[in-house]
C-alpha cells in the first residue's frame, strides 16, 4: 500500500477525469459519454467486482474496485460539469447518510439491536418522503437482477407488516405453485406457464427470505458448482474423443454423480 494522503489521490482521480473530459484535448469517447450511456459499464464493472471477489482474486479486486470507483467520478464529473452537484457532494452526502442511519455509532445514545432496526427503517421511511415516495416500494430499482428485486421487494413489504410470520405457509404457498405451474403445463398455454413459472421463482426467493439466504447468491452458487461438475464431466469425455451429445443419458447421470462424489 502507498504511504499517500488519502486527499492527493482523490485529487489525482478528479484532475484525471477531468483531463479526460476536456472538450480539446480529451478523449472523445469519454467526453461524448452521457449519465445514459454509462449506465451499462457500471453494471458491467459492479458484476467484474463481484467475480473477483467470488474468484478470491485479490490480485485483481484492487483494479476492479478502482474501475468501479471510476464510474462514480465519471457520473459526478458529468454532474459538476452542468452545475449540478460534484464528487464532494456526492461523499458529503454519503457521509451524512451514514451518520444518520447508524446512531449508535455516532452519538452517545445506547440502543438495543430492536431499537436499531427500527431506527433504521424509519430513517429510510423519512427519506422516501422527503423524495415524495410514499410507498413502501417506490424506490427499489427495475434494473436490479430479478432475484434480489424480488427479494427486496418482499423485505419492504414485510417490513410493513405483509409476511408469513413462520416458514410452513410459505412451502404450503410452494406446493401450491408447483400445482399451478402442472396445471398451466398441462392446459398448454405459453402466457399461462410463463406467468406461473414466475409465481414459483418468487416463491422459492420468499423462502430464501424466510431462511436468512440471499437468493441471489444461492443461485450464483448454483450456478457456480453446475459450470464446474459440468466442465468435469466434459472433460472426462473430451480425453475419450467423445461428445456428450452422443453419450447415452444413463452413461451421463453415472459420470455426473461420480464427479459429484468426488468433490
Amino acid at each position: 500500500m502507498r504511504n499517500q494522503p488519502q486527499s492527493d489521490a482523490l485529487k489525482r482521480i478528479v484532475e484525471v477525469m477531468a483531463k479526460l473530459r476536456d472538450p480539446i484535448n480529451g478523449c472523445p469517447w469519454d467526453s461524448q459519454q452521457t449519465w445514459h450511456s454509462l449506465i451499462a459499464y457500471t453494471l458491467e464493472e459492479a458484476y467484474e467486482v463481484a467475480d473477483a471477489i467470488e474468484g478470491s482474486d485479490q490480485s485483481t479486486l484492487p483494479e476492479e474496485l478502482g474501475d468501479l470507483l471510476f464510474q462514480v467520478v465519471f457520473y459526478s464529473r458529468i454532474a459538476e460539469e452542468q452545475n449540478l452537484f460534484d464528487l464532494q457532494d456526492v461523499i458529503h452526502r454519503l457521509c451524512d447518510k451514514l451518520q444518520i442511519r447508524h446512531p449508535h455509532v455516532f452519538s452517545d445514545a445506547n440502543y438495543t439491536e430492536n431499537e436499531l432496526e427500527l431506527a433504521w427503517h424509519k430513517s429510510k421511511a423519512k427519506e422516501r418522503e422527503s423524495k415524495k415516495l410514499y410507498s413502501a416500494l417506490d424506490d427499489i430499482p427495475l434494473a436490479l437482477p430479478a432475484l434480489t428485486r424480488a427479494q427486496k421487494l418482499q423485505r419492504r413489504a414485510a417490513n410493513e407488516g405483509f409476511d408469513w410470520k413462520q416458514t410452513a405457509p410459505v412451502f404450503a404457498k410452494l406446493d401450491e405453485e408447483i400445482l399451478e405451474l402442472k396445471q398451466a403445463l398441462s392446459n398448454n398455454e405459453p402466457a399461462e406457464i410463463q406467468d406461473e413459472m414466475g409465481d414459483l421463482l418468487f416463491t422459492l426467493v420468499n423462502i430464501a427470505r424466510h431462511l436468512d439466504l440471499d437468493a441471489e447468491t444461492c443461485l450464483r452458487q448454483a450456478s457456480s458448482k453446475f459450470e464446474r461438475r459440468y466442465r468435469s464431466v466434459e472433460k472426462h469425455y473430451q480425453q475419450k474423443d467423445q461428445s456428450i451429445k452422443d453419450i447415452s443419458d444413463d452413461e451421463l447421470e453415472a459420470c455426473w454423480q461420480k464427479v459429484k462424489s468426488s468433490e
